[in-house]
């Protein structure tokens, strides 16, 4: 029987998408960069390469905030600190807090039946601002951030600190429900747990990486938890 569920938050509660281009969008415009459908594309695809670098060991932290923007920088002929660039982006990012459609929803009837946790790998700054302006904060546990537990996801450390601080944790009684594989799906394997993938539309399925159970929508989760039980 199921008693825990750790959520992923941007992309899987919150519309980071959505969000990253108006606050990106905002920061180029500051800067006389034109934010134009395919410079934020370009980003976004430079972004999600270099956190899997993170998730990989290869890249920290700090080198993944500025060297997304030394990238783009580099590629657009565009001669600016990417340090400078991200701590705006950042300050406009943890104003954005829409959310994956079905989100309050789903929360509000999870809360009532299951222990709910956020297992994130951004900014603490940034995350706890958009929880907070969000409203949701009352229908969690706890928020694990990986910058606060000093490890990150898909790291049997970071969720391994999530489990220390739960009284009475139990992995065959968990699941860790995302929309990444190589962060979420891939963490909770790494953990010992069962795993729920969030699939997008257009996001491809690894043969290397096999969620326990695949949603489309967050619509489907009750349905699936309820026959897990």
């Amino acid at each position: 029987m199921l008693k825990t569920i750790f959520l992923d938050l941007d992309d899987t509660i919150l519309d980071f998408r959505g969000g990253e281009a108006h606050a990106l969008g905002r920061a180029l415009q500051e800067i006389g960069v034109e934010p134009t459908a395919a410079v934020l594309e370009r980003y976004h695809v430079i972004n999600m390469r270099q956190w899997e670098l993170l998730e990989e060991g290869k890249l920290t932290r700090d080198q993944v905030l500025e060297s997304r923007f030394q990238i783009l920088f580099g590629e657009l002929g565009v001669d600016h600190s990417g340090r400078e660039v991200c701590d705006r982006y950042e300050s406009y990012l943890a104003e954005e807090h829409g959310f994956v459609p079905g989100a309050p929803e789903l929360l509000k009837a999870l809360s009532a039946r299951y222990a709910l946790y956020i297992a994130s790998n951004g900014s603490a700054a940034v995350q706890h601002r958009r929880l907070e302006d969000a409203g949701i904060l009352p229908y969690f546990r706890g928020i694990f951030i990986s910058e606060e537990l000093g490890a990150d996801k898909p790291s049997p450390v970071f969720f391994q600190r999530c489990f220390d601080a739960i009284p009475g944790f139990s992995r065959e009684t968990a699941l860790m429900v995302g929309d990444s594989l190589t962060s979420d799906v891939r963490g909770g394997i790494n953990a010992g747990m069962r795993t729920c993938w969030l699939r997008h539309p257009g996001r491809m399925p690894r043969p290397d990486i096999v969620p326990d159970y695949e949603i489309s929508a967050l619509d489907q989760l009750p349905a699936l938890l309820a026959a897990l039980a």
